[in-house]
């Protein structure tokens, strides 16, 4: 006779629990995300890059700027995680546990990166009009003063967005988003769940923060590799502004080409540094916390041992 799966935990509470881990996350990494956003628009619509490396920006931003200037978004930031890594981890976490066989034995690698991408598609479409306000917020300081979009908080930045461009510009840039989703989450959460049962195969690792901390940054890394060109090409359509009526890149490929053209191929990656210091502790405080609310669920809410 087969055995039943463990108890799980309630599905709507795992997408409480994912918005928590990713707002907690925002909170420590937004200056990193605010360089990376920068970086990435860095040289657009100037004849030079207004920063030679992220150590650059982040003294100009320091200088010209403040430390709260570092937090310029914050409420966008919070916003997308409540939303974007709510849905994605919550999706994630309940189809996780579904394709799980009876005994509790997790799916295959090829499974894990399908649920990645279902989860990221759910996540990236909700997420997109916080994803959007974030996106200018973080890059208003680096506009003269008359061009400023001066928001003064997400619900503001949405509720201008839809007065001013019309409600289905929050959308915009969907596409490349919705791109970068599925990369992110197939290598990310996948990756995440192989290398920690890899590691815990080894012998040498048991189910603890350690564990949690190298399966995240060897997850943290792979997944900056892979989704960076796309994350630029979502970061400068999202930040575009129409002149007479026509948008300065038609599509991620259009993005791709005029980078390579104007700025070399390697500029794809641009802001590596900052974005894997953002990817990578941001993975490892996601799912270190992802993990420990749930066990404080377990633990306080479901009487688990």
């Amino acid at each position: 006779m087969a055995k039943e799966k463990p108890k799980d935990i309630p599905n709507y509470m795992k997408f409480i629990i994912g918005g928590a881990a990713g707002m907690t996350g925002t909170l420590i990494v937004q200056p990193l995300d605010l360089v990376k956003n920068r970086m990435q628009l860095s040289g657009v619509g100037t004849a030079k890059k207004e920063y030679k490396s992220s150590f650059d920006a982040v003294a100009k931003i320091f200088r010209n700027e403040g430390l709260l200037g570092f937090y310029n978004g914050l409420s966008a930031g919070l916003l997308r995680q409540a939303t974007y890594s709510s849905t994605r981890l919550g999706v994630y976490t309940w189809l996780f546990s579904y394709l799980s066989d009876p005994d509790g034995t997790p799916p295959s690698f090829i499974k894990k990166a399908g649920i990645g991408c279902v989860a990221g598609i759910c996540g990236a479409f909700v997420g997109n009009p916080a994803e959007v306000a974030l996106i200018r917020m973080t890059a208003d300081g680096k506009l003269p003063p008359e061009e400023r979009r001066n928001y003064a908080n997400v619900f503001s930045a949405l509720a201008r967005i839809t007065r001013e461009e019309g409600f289905f510009t929050m959308w915009r840039g969907v596409i490349p988003t919705i791109s970068r989703a599925v990369v992110v989450n197939a290598v990310q959460l996948a990756t995440y769940s192989q290398a920690k049962e890899l590691l815990m195969n080894t012998g040498y690792f048991t189910n603890g923060m350690f564990l949690h901390f190298c399966s995240s940054m060897i997850s943290g890394f792979f997944t900056t590799v892979a989704s960076l060109p796309v994350d630029i090409a979502k970061t400068r359509i999202q930040n575009m502004k129409t002149g007479d009526g026509k948008p300065e890149f038609s599509g991620t490929f259009d993005v791709f080409l005029k980078i390579m053209k104007s700025e070399g191929i390697f500029a794809l990656w641009k802001g590596f540094t900052p974005y894997y210091g953002r990817v990578g502790p941001n993975t490892v405080l996601v799912f270190i916390c992802l993990e420990q609310y749930t066990n404080l669920y377990r633990k306080y809410f479901m009487k688990e041992n």
